[in-house]
């Protein structure tokens, strides 16, 4: 009989779990930092057109760049709410600590701050213009969405003041948008959330999977910028860039937040790197095997160096074979520094990690007792 409580009682709790996350389903975070730095800004927002509204109540989530070893487009679309009364409030990237994060979006009763980002269709840096729940239902505001209205009644129409049209795409840093959250937003944020729902997860990934939508394939204009549904790709409701957004060049201080400038296109220009200090920890032998961690890491990184540097030379002999024009050379050197400046980020945060695990413990700092006599 003692083994069945222990059972019952686990049963229980578990029970009482999924019965709370069904009521509420959220987690009280005011906002969720995804905690990658990149040191390149992202680049500017493309410009597209919205598509139509596939049915009533659904909210517009406006497309963003996220990251993955390289920004990726991920479009914009229309999904449902997961309860009634909740809105979206978009993510956003800002300039902190040496590099940009982004800051993730969620659903809430109120929109919060979204970094002053214009994201268009109703998101022009605070709040949200695109419509309002009314009685459990979604009324749409015509000035600014896409709508039928012969298949839904439940709209308006409030035109909204004009705005200066901007496509920075992150918040802070040299150039970016220069906006703090109001009293309304950081109220906003201190109000129960919920994460982005499935719909929009599985349409995340979709993009990041998909090579198109890629910055150094598409080179700032997605050929999908908008989807009427989730995950819809290739349906007529895919709607491409009208005009492409352009991408940041590092070589300019306000697009890498400060940092040094690195206008460098291929691997070949990139001058040596300051190699680390040698490992001081007051163990000779855990300073020699830090030093050859350190060595391995640089031979490693030469060698992509190497690589990387082979494989553009090739793509440069096949471009002249073929005799490109002055259009796809700029692009292909456009590509070639994209790429670098990659390889580069990559190995400043190796190095950086490697340098972290490499500190002295605080065992290893203290000095030890003298030995009794």
């Amino acid at each position: 009989m003692r083994s069945v409580f222990p059972l019952r009682s686990l049963l229980y709790v578990l029970v009482l779990a999924a019965l709370f996350a069904a009521i509420f389903g959220m987690t009280p975070v005011s906002r969720a930092q995804i905690a990658v730095s990149v040191t390149i800004a992202p680049p500017e927002l493309p410009v597209y057109e919205q598509p139509i509204c596939p049915g009533e109540d659904y909210i517009w989530v406006p497309g963003y760049w996220a990251y993955d070893e390289d920004y990726y487009w991920v479009p914009g679309t229309w999904v449902l709410a997961p309860e009634p009364g909740f809105l979206w409030t978009p993510g956003y990237w800002a300039w902190r600590d040496n590099g940009f994060f982004f800051n993730a979006g969620y659903w809430g009763p109120e929109v919060g701050f979204y970094g002053g980002i214009n994201y268009g269709f109703g998101y022009f840096g605070h709040g949200f213009e695109g419509g309002r729940w009314d009685r459990g239902h979604f009324f749409y505001n015509r000035a600014v969405t896409n709508v039928n209205v012969t298949v839904i009644h439940n709209v308006y129409e409030t035109r909204v003041n004009e705005r200066t049209e901007t496509r920075v795409s992150f918040n802070g840093g040299r150039g970016g948008i220069n906006a703090r959250a109001d009293a309304r937003e950081e109220s906003a944020a201190r109000e129960r959330h919920i994460a982005p729902v499935a719909a929009q997860n599985e349409h995340r990934q979709a993009a990041r999977s998909n090579r198109e939508l890629h910055v150094s394939e598409n080179h700032g204009r997605p050929p999908v910028a908008a989807t009427q549904r989730p995950g819809d790709f290739r349906g007529s409701g895919a709607v491409p860039a009208r005009e492409g957004g352009a991408v940041n060049n590092p070589g300019r201080p306000e697009n890498n937040g400060g940092n040094r400038p690195n206008n460098i296109v291929h691997p070949k220009d990139v001058p040596q790197h300051e190699r680390p200090a040698a490992p001081n920890t007051g163990d000779p032998k855990l300073d020699q095997k830090y030093q050859q961690q350190q060595q391995k890491l640089q031979q490693k990184q030469d060698q992509e160096h190497q690589k990387l540097q082979q494989r553009q030379d090739q793509e440069h002999q096949r471009q002249s074979q073929q005799r490109a024009n002055d259009a796809r050379q700029q692009q292909l050197e456009q590509q070639h520094q994209l790429q670098t400046q990659q390889l580069e980020q990559k190995h400043a945060q190796q190095q950086q990690k490697i340098q972290q695990r490499q500190q002295p413990r605080p065992q290893q700092q203290q000095q030890k007792p003298p030995k009794p006599h």
